[in-house]
């Protein structure tokens, strides 16, 4: 689809592709994600997401779609020590490719032919665990222990106004609301990282941001969609959508 989300991709111009008959469109994308979690501290969160979709539309003003796709993870400073007596092998988390899934609505209002406005619903959800250990020493006793981040999810509600020019290029920004959170889960307490076993909740600390994008036809029913969004950190990417 030309709509691609925000925690398994990117959110798109506020227009289905989708035939106005109705019918089905299908997308592969890529985007670079940043954000920043709190949990005591601010710790910057980063993924690369590579993913499909498939989407029906019609009347060229709604549209749900659902996705399928897989994204790394890494935190950074989530090993870093705050006690003098903890010494750690590393500072960041880190792992590799995971399997998450989206589902999503939106709807659009032509105020004319060439401006409108619309908005979308979508909701992400990591299937696997993240998981990475960490070694070192605490008051000269040495220590290795798993962190397990578990059920990442985020939901995201935004309004987005569009200009479609010559040759039906569109053009469109917004403004979103979400929230997003995971659990983290330590294998053993370590005085300086986290309190141990318990569940320990990570969240953004942002609620709000905002995107802007191109969506450029191509040929032969194929279409590229370009974008952007902030929310303290700046995140990208783009996918390549067909319309059936």
């Amino acid at each position: 689809m030309n709509s691609v989300a925000a925690a398994g991709g990117l959110f798109g111009s506020p227009q289905t592709i989708s035939k106005a008959a109705g019918g089905l469109n299908t997308a592969i994308g890529y985007r670079y994600y940043e954000d920043i979690y709190r949990q005591n501290t601010d710790h910057v969160l980063r993924q690369n997401q590579i993913y499909s979709q498939v989407a029906y539309g019609a009347s060229n003003i709604w549209e749900i779609y659902g996705r399928i796709g897989i994204s790394d993870l890494k935190i950074f400073d989530a090993f870093n020590s705050t006690h003098v007596l903890t010494t750690t092998s590393k500072n960041n988390f880190a792992e590799n490719w995971k399997f998450f899934g989206t589902l999503g609505a939106k709807g659009f209002y032509p105020i004319n032919n060439t401006f409108g406005i619309g908005a979308f619903l979508q909701g992400s959800y990591n299937f696997s665990n993240f998981t990475d250990d960490v070694a070192g020493i605490y008051n000269a006793t040495p220590f290795l222990v798993d962190l397990k981040i578990k059920n990442l999810w985020d939901i995201n509600f935004g309004v987005g106004v569009q200009a479609t020019l010559p040759y039906s290029l569109k053009l469109y920004a917004g403004p979103y609301i979400y929230y997003a959170e995971a659990d983290a889960h330590l294998t053993a307490a370590v005085p300086g990282i986290q309190s141990g076993t318990q569940k320990i909740l990570w969240k953004n600390k942002s609620i709000a941001g905002g995107f802007l994008g191109v969506d450029i036809p191509l040929a032969r029913g194929f279409r590229l969609n370009i974008e952007g969004q902030y929310t303290g950190r700046f995140s990208f990417g783009s996918a390549i959508t067909y319309t059936y």
